[in-house]
């Protein structure tokens, strides 16, 4: 006897009841729409900033004409000028430093054990999660209990305490993702442990330094809180400098000052973005 065989039936597929479906497209368009009413929140303010500072009256709020000169205006501010410099100092060191140190302090936690390493994994999270005002006083009075007088070097080393976390957290998740098959594969044959660091680990490394770095450059050029609290006479940075701008009331060169530090902001903060997803 042959066995009957029967043509496939094709499963049908139950749909959702009228009831779910109109839920889950409500949520759906009521997550877009609060996505969107949120970055308008965020961003129209930061919009009309950049458009009145174009703006060829000096009144805020009163559109007289397209115009370049608060941009001139600001080129020709030696004090806005040396805010800058003091402002670029920090950052290109604190940068340096905490990228040298943050690169190593991933690669200790992600690849090594040792004893307190769970301590100090909380500690290294510590300058993130807690508040600025918290941090800038903390530093003021761990400067204050050593007696070191406040400069730019009090600065740089406010700057560079907590930059150390945020290079540490990015170039630890670039170590999670790689693999160690290639650093084994370097050793078995016959490079040391400086040779496979050298040209195997700190290659794959380099997109998450460098992003690491871009975001440790952008956090202390636009930081104010710490600074404000640690820093000495003579030494005003350029957001400390915008604030006391901002104390006599706002102008189109405070508006052009804060246009420029949005725009460099947002460029380094995009190519560190874009080096995280390479």
């Amino acid at each position: 006897m042959t066995a009957t065989t029967f043509p496939a039936q094709p499963i049908k597929q139950q749909k959702a009841p009228l009831g779910r479906r109109l839920q889950a497209a409500f949520n759906k368009r009521a997550l877009l729409w609060l996505a969107v009413g949120l970055f308008l929140f965020l961003y129209i303010p930061i919009f009309i900033l950049i458009i009145y500072s174009f703006n060829e009256s000096r009144q805020i709020g009163i559109w007289t004409g397209f115009s370049w000169k608060w941009y001139g205006e600001l080129m020709r501010d030696q004090a806005v000028l040396d805010a800058l410099k003091l402002s670029l100092w920090v950052a290109t060191w604190s940068t340096i430093i905490s990228t040298f140190l943050g690169t190593l302090t991933a690669l200790a936690m992600e690849r090594h054990r040792f004893w307190g390493k769970i301590t100090y994994d909380a500690i290294l999270y510590l300058p993130i999660i807690i508040p600025d005002i918290v941090m800038a006083l903390s530093t003021l009075l761990f400067f204050v209990v050593l007696g070191v007088a406040l400069s730019k070097y009090t600065i740089l080393i406010a700057h560079v305490a907590f930059n150390i976390s945020f290079v540490a957290i990015v170039v630890r998740a670039r170590l999670a993702d790689m693999s160690s098959t290639l650093e084994e594969a370097a050793a078995d044959l016959g490079a040391n442990e400086w040779q496979t660091f050298r040209r195997v680990t700190l290659p794959l490394l380099m997109p998450g330094i460098v992003s690491g770095a871009l975001l440790a450059f952008t956090l202390s050029l636009d930081d104010f809180v710490i600074t404000f609290f640690v820093a000495g006479p003579g030494s005003t940075t350029l957001p400390v400098r915008v604030y006391s701008m901002i104390r006599f009331g706002l102008t189109p060169e405070v508006n052009a000052v804060s246009t420029l530090m949005f725009l460099g902001s947002t460029l380094l903060v995009i190519i560190s973005l874009v080096l995280q997803r390479r």
